[in-house]
């Protein structure tokens, strides 16, 4: 009698263990698609509580949140033939989750060869100053190239970007002396530029203190307080030129005296 009571219970349990089983919950970031005898049905199932009716039914949960997904370093020849090294990284996610399980065996590893690939495609296209200088134009080009195949898969690729590019030591070293170059040239442009400036500024400044003479004297006396100001020994005079010009006619003078004195006396 005991054991035709038991066996009712132990039914019992094994019902509710397999409703339980068949209970599931889905989050609000993922989706169930459900294969029931091995057939996909139209509608992926979730978020909140969804039966699942093990063993005819299967379900494969996939995640509708954004993937970071790193692309390891690739080793790329650009199209002026430099050996650089490049990753990047790419942000997706799963808008058509069917698709995703149903057309590629791992949406994930699909995704990253393809990006892997497209980087060497699309990089060995361009020159390495586009590289190192237009890396936005490069990034909406991967982009693009990325979500037209991926779309297929039912993934939405909605950013690319070049992390960092790795250029051998003899291009940095290149490139430094480039750099240095192109710093002094620009050095010696505005040195130039400078001294033309200031030749302009000194030719009108001589040109207003020649219309004024005594703009000449008070130009003197304010050296000398500049000078004054930084307690030194040192004294200046300003003297005219014109306080001059009689010493040098003397001179003038003396000097043709001299020679006629050594001229020889012509006979009677």
């Amino acid at each position: 009698m005991a054991e035709i009571l038991t066996l009712p219970v132990i039914a019992i349990v094994i019902l509710l263990l397999y409703l339980l089983s068949v209970l599931n919950i889905i989050p609000e970031y993922e989706r169930g698609v459900i294969f029931r005898l091995g057939r996909l049905l139209p509608e992926a199932k979730g978020p909140g509580l969804i039966l699942v009716f093990r063993p005819i039914d299967r379900i494969v949960r996939v995640s509708l949140r954004t993937v970071a997904m790193d692309v390891p370093p690739q080793d790329v020849i650009t199209r002026d033939n430099v050996t650089v090294s490049v990753n990047a990284v790419v942000y997706f996610r799963v808008l058509e989750p069917r698709l995703a399980i149903n057309e590629v065996e791992n949406y994930l590893y699909a995704t990253s060869q393809l990006a892997q690939t497209t980087l060497r495609s699309v990089l060995g296209e361009a020159e390495l100053d586009e590289l190192l200088a237009a890396r936005e134009k490069l990034n909406v080009r991967l982009q693009e190239i990325l979500d037209r195949h991926t779309d297929q898969w039912g993934i939405k690729v909605s950013l690319v970007e070049i992390k960092a590019v790795d250029l051998p030591q003899e291009m940095r070293r290149a490139m430094s002396r480039q750099a240095e170059a192109e710093r002094e040239k620009r050095a010696k442009i505005i040195h130039a530029e400078g001294e033309y400036q200031a030749a302009e500024r000194l030719v009108s400044a001589a040109n207003t203190i020649s219309g004024e003479p005594i703009a000449l004297q008070l130009r003197y006396l304010q050296t000398l307080t500049e000078i004054g100001v930084e307690r030194n020994t040192t004294v200046v005079f300003p003297v005219p030129i014109n306080l001059l010009e009689g010493f040098f006619k003397r001179d003038g003078m003396s000097d043709a005296v001299a020679s006629k004195k050594r001229e020889p006396v012509g006979a009677v």
